[in-house]
């Protein structure tokens, strides 16, 4: 397993589209820090941006050695609102910003049954192009619940559309999402994604879901012993032989400053991602 760094470790839990602090600092940051990609969003470059600024990004991330795990390529697919899906309906902006940073997955949205169509015909074009599509297990969406995932996955029937697992949005919909849950997801899994974000009573941050309405649950650091029970996480992606990006994507909304975080977040997943 390698491990990535997602660009939303330098943005607000509220406000995914501005990050803090420009890629020329955060790139060094976390090659430094053993990352050997950056999971890219739409606060650094997006399809917003123009050819030259777009090439700029992709010159950042190879002057540190750093690949491009995986592209969020607009606002609306993070934030999850009713026109999180809208680039299903052309995803050829997403596909040419993918290409030109040198990335073969892009992160899409569904929460509809009119999307699932939509969302093969998109996987179609990004196949012409060897492109993959993926949807994060996420709140409000089509991928609540682990049933729900495999149903959506099953019903796009592409071999090129998969899931992104992560296990706190899981965790949130109270879902389990230890062994049994990756090994369902195992012909589909993408990528990886990890934040300490877990359901608690008196939590101060309400959750709001589809399947259990909203939720209050809390944020923790990683390596804070609360939380995600991270041995389950890598027992499971271990016992389906899982070896692609572990992605750090966990918003630290001022717990810690983002280079810390991604320090210290990077020495905690060392433990189980070497060897």
């Amino acid at each position: 397993m390698r491990l990535s760094l997602s660009v939303r470790v330098a943005e607000s839990f509220s406000n995914k589209r501005v990050g803090a602090i420009p890629l020329q600092e955060l790139a060094p940051l976390a090659r430094n820090a053993g990352y050997e990609a950056l999971c890219m969003r739409a606060s650094v470059c997006g399809v917003q941006h123009d050819r030259d600024e777009v090439a700029t990004v992709r010159a950042h991330a190879t002057a540190h050695d750093l690949a491009i795990s995986m592209v969020t390529a607009d606002f609306d697919v993070p934030e999850n609102k009713e026109a999180g899906p809208r680039s299903l309906r052309d995803i050829t902006p997403s596909l040419d910003l993918a290409e030109a940073l040198g990335s073969d997955l892009i992160r899409v949205c569904l929460k509809t049954e009119e999307d699932i169509k939509e969302a093969a015909s998109a996987a179609d074009e990004a196949a012409e192009r060897g492109i993959r599509l993926a949807h994060q297990s996420h709140t409000r969406s089509l991928f609540e619940t682990v049933e729900g995932s495999v149903e959506t996955l099953k019903r796009i029937d592409r071999k090129n559309f998969g899931i992104i697992y992560e296990p706190a949005n899981l965790a949130i919909c109270g879902q389990t999402y230890g062994a049994e849950t990756l090994r369902a997801f195992e012909p589909y899994l993408f990528n990886v994604y990890l934040q300490n974000h877990v359901p608690e009573h008196n939590g101060d941050l309400v959750m709001n879901t589809w399947t259990l309405g909203d939720v209050p649950s809390r944020h923790y650091p990683l390596d804070s012993g609360q939380g995600i029970d991270f041995d389950a996480v890598f027992g499971g992606l271990h016992d389906i032989g899982y070896d692609g990006w572990v992605t750090l994507h966990h918003a630290f909304a001022g717990q810690l400053p983002p280079d810390e975080a991604a320090r210290a977040s990077a020495d905690f997943l060392k433990q189980f991602t070497s060897g």
